[in-house]
């Protein structure tokens, strides 16, 4: 029997960050559900976070709450290993199940012995991925690789959302033309969102589907009354962080439409530059708040301040473009208290 959530139009993190303790993930599914929220995410790390793993544990200890990727990637596994996760889960959820997809870290890409991802490779891999799921036969050779013969049976007919997690302005043009949502990235400004909007519904036309048929999921950093430890590590430390990483920033800049001249004088900064490893790894409070003097206000929008201030910020992202939010950076016991002053609302 299907069970609408109280609020669909929000959705949190699995095991946000680093963990040791995927069991975790249980716990904070459950809580998620009785809170009503209508999704849970999981980024995939590969250490203890295999999507198919954690999702399966979300999956198997709820009734209602759908359950995504967010992201994994088409060229970690083969698209037959990865068809058959997903329509295992479809199934054992009775279609709770939505997979994400990004292309990959260029980086991680090169360490593990693996070509980037080409939007094409990325296109011809959804379209497999969905003939699998409807019982078709594929017999393919492209930039997805030599697949002589791809069969899941007849039987098979799964409709499962694919969600595509990025954020720069040429890849949400080609998440319209393909994708049933789109998945975006903390610290996007409102002009930065309903941009999104505009480029996504662009693709949409380009394609010839309806704008309004692909689902924009904003993230938004999430601390109630935080300390000042609390500011420094959940958001400066974590926005400092992707400042660090070259061509990542630039893309939050060119969809915010922000100075670039701000990540010159940051990266120029000579404790920015002693820095042996991401900055929300191995920077001190002190170090910290030297570094927040580098990073205007205005590129640290989040959900910050009393109950109400986060709920009024929620509410916010669905006023500019959002048709849901993906809380980061807290876990539904910290942000059950927002849930109760958003009900409010």
């Amino acid at each position: 029997m299907n069970h609408s959530p109280e609020y669909p139009e929000l959705s949190c993190y699995l095991l946000p960050g680093h963990t040791q303790t995927p069991v975790d993930a249980v716990a904070e599914a459950q809580q998620a559900e009785a809170l009503g929220l209508g999704k849970v995410w999981l980024s995939e790390r590969f250490d203890v976070k295999d999507a198919g793993v954690i999702c399966s544990a979300a999956l198997s200890t709820t009734k209602h709450i759908k359950v995504a990727t967010g992201a994994t990637n088409v060229h970690t596994r083969h698209p037959m290993v990865l068809a058959t996760m997903a329509s295992s889960l479809h199934y054992l959820s009775g279609g709770r199940f939505e997979l994400g997809l990004a292309r990959g870290v260029g980086i991680r890409n090169q360490l593990m012995g693996l070509e980037n991802v080409t939007n094409q490779q990325l296109v011809d891999c959804i379209g497999i991925l969905r003939r699998l799921w409807h019982g078709e036969k594929v017999m393919y050779e492209g930039p997805a690789g030599n697949l002589p013969y791809l069969s899941m049976g007849d039987w098979v007919d799964a409709d499962i959302p694919l969600h595509f997690v990025g954020f720069g302005p040429k890849s949400l043009r080609f998440a319209g033309q393909h994708f049933d949502g789109v998945h975006l990235h903390t610290f996007i400004t409102d002009h930065g969102l309903r941009r999104a909007r505009a480029l996504v519904e662009e693709g949409c036309e380009a394609a010839g589907r309806d704008p309004g048929s692909v689902k924009i999921w904003s993230v938004l950093a999430t601390a109630v009354e935080p300390s000042e430890e609390d500011f420094l590590r959940k958001f400066v430390a974590r926005m400092a962080t992707y400042m660090q990483a070259p061509g990542y920033a630039e893309m939050l800049i060119a969809l915010n439409e922000w100075d670039p001249k701000v990540l010159e004088v940051f990266r120029a900064d000579t404790i920015v530059q002693s820095m042996a490893g991401g900055i929300d790894s191995v920077a001190t409070l002190e170090q910290l708040a030297h570094i927040q003097t580098l990073i205007p206000d205005e590129w640290l929008p989040a959900a910050s301040g009393s109950s109400q201030d986060c709920a009024r910020a929620w509410r916010n992202q669905l006023n500019n473009g959002a048709d849901g939010i993906v809380i980061h950076g807290s876990t539904p016991a910290d942000f059950a208290p927002v849930v109760s002053a958003y009900a409010a609302l």
